[in-house]
């Protein structure tokens, strides 16, 4: 019995091993097909590679993109400019198209741009013999933009299937920095992977050189990484955003759960709790002049009946410790009597009046008697 049951282990064993064996025999041919040529310059975190999965490179649900507080703490640094003059722009200024002189990520790596990116982007790609694995004869884009999946074949007719879009578009830039750049800087900018991404001939042409202001990605998931990208390319080049354009982006980010960082609020003015909690020391309120009047009512009195005869009398004029009306002087030998009550004549101008009166009655009396 006991050699039995060692037979049954023994024979228990060799299947086990057979089994194992035939798994690490089949594990070659997952990996036996011909790998797609690698380019040399991978995308950034905000950009990474295409996988062979349904799903659109760089697609995250929005709320779950964990760069965007980073991206949105970026924003908060970025100059908020108007937007300068279109003038002396021209796709020249930005260097010869897909140009692989620069000094980027895939520069001077023997293939231009444009291929470096639909290698990057595009699935199940072949490549063109004698091409120094450059050229991309075939493959498929699962568009971030839009969500769909196009084949992309080469040819005259069927190139412009799939475009190479720059996330901030060079029009764009010019008008918000990029005239201040150095050519080779606008070259660079032009051919940096991480401002470019493969998309649908259609999309391209709709987005123009709109900014996150008047375009965004029909594909709401992907608007979390493509506004990152675009915030993380104008501070790698320096350029600007508008008002328009910040607000958007920053709407953008918050929805996707990034959180705005709270405002630095300087400290009280008090530097500890005793000094806080001492009472507050309430320095003499301004000098006012709320005394009372302390002039005789006496002499104002005298002041009025002294303006009888002497107009010019600094008594006749009220100061500022005065009470009463103001009385200007009474002007005498013109024929007339006035006071300065700007509503009514006061007493003193009516009885001023009649005393002239009477005097004047009196002199033409004795002209007449004369």
């Amino acid at each position: 019995m006991f050699v039995a049951l060692s037979v049954v282990l023994t024979l228990s064993g060799c299947a086990a091993t057979d089994s194992s064996a035939r798994s690490s025999d089949s594990a070659p041919s997952t990996s036996s097909t011909p790998e797609r040529p690698t380019v040399s310059s991978s995308p950034t975190t905000t950009a990474p590679p295409a996988t062979s999965s349904a799903q659109p490179p760089n697609q995250a649900a929005e709320g779950s993109d964990p760069a965007a507080s980073d991206a949105l703490a970026v924003l908060q640094n970025l100059p908020i400019k108007g937007r300068a003059p279109k003038t002396g722009y021209d796709r020249v200024q930005f260097g010869t198209a897909w140009t692989d002189d620069v000094s980027v990520e895939a520069g001077h790596n023997g293939c231009d741009t444009r291929n470096d990116i639909l290698r990057r982007d595009l699935i199940d790609i072949q490549i063109k013999p004698n091409s120094g694995g450059c050229v991309v004869l075939t493959g498929t884009l699962n568009d971030p933009y839009s969500g769909k999946v196009i084949l992309f074949v080469r040819g005259q007719d069927t190139s412009s299937a799939v475009q190479i879009d720059h996330v901030v578009a060079l029009s764009d830039a010019w008008q918000k920095g990029a005239q201040q750049l150095s050519a080779d800087q606008r070259k660079e900018l032009a051919n940096d992977p991480v401002n470019l991404q493969a998309t649908s001939g259609a999309i391209n042409t709709q987005k123009g050189a709109g900014d996150a202001a008047t375009w965004l990605p029909p594909n709401k998931a992907y608007r979390c990484t493509y506004v990152a990208r675009q915030v993380q390319v104008k501070a790698k080049y320096g350029l600007w955003v508008t008002q328009a354009e910040h607000d958007a982006i920053e709407g953008i980010l918050v929805n996707c759960g990034a959180i705005i960082a709270a405002a630095t609020v300087p400290p009280p003015a008090t530097t500890s709790a005793a000094s806080s909690a001492a009472p507050q020391v309430v320095g003499p309120a301004p000098a006012t002049n709320t005394a009372p009047n302390t002039a005789p009512p006496n002499q104002y009195r005298a002041s009025r009946a002294s303006c009888r005869y002497s107009a010019r009398s600094p008594s006749c004029r009220r100061t500022a410790d005065q009470p009463g009306r103001l009385l200007q002087g009474l002007r005498r030998g013109k024929g007339d009597w006035r006071g300065t009550d700007l509503h009514r004549p006061t007493r003193l101008s009516r009885r001023a009046r009649s005393r002239q009166g009477r005097h004047r009655l009196r002199e033409v009396s004795g002209s007449s008697s004369a």
